[in-house]
């Protein structure tokens, strides 16, 4: 089983919403200590959402009231609802543990928001 596999991303216009997927391997990850990030073109990955310690979840400044993260722990799935996408919110997603992720990552999602 890969350890890890993102999917939902696809092509949306400015103020669209999309749902991303991450399917975790049990063996490998606890999806209450999981989070998203991103990597833009040119940029570092940085951390977008995730479940901090007591299953609180945080946000970064730049999705906060847009994104929310949630999990379904009978399938060991991390999900992230983005609405009101914007141009820069373009970049390949992933999911992996936070706040300090491992050294695998999936092979991400896309997701681009263009008119």
């Amino acid at each position: 089983q890969v350890p890890l596999v993102e999917s939902g991303g696809g092509l949306v216009q400015p103020g669209g919403s999309l749902r991303l997927s991450c399917a975790a391997s049990r063996r490998a990850f606890s999806i209450n200590a999981m989070g998203w990030y991103r990597q833009a073109p040119g940029k570092v990955r940085e951390w977008v959402a995730g479940f901090t310690t007591g299953g609180a979840t945080t946000y970064a400044d730049s999705v906060k009231g847009r994104f929310t993260v949630s999990r379904d722990n009978a399938k060991n799935m991390v999900y992230l609802q983005m609405n009101s996408l914007q141009p820069e919110d373009t970049a390949v997603y992933y999911c992996n543990n936070f706040p300090r992720p491992g050294g695998y990552w999936g092979q991400g999602t896309q997701v681009t928001v263009s008119t």
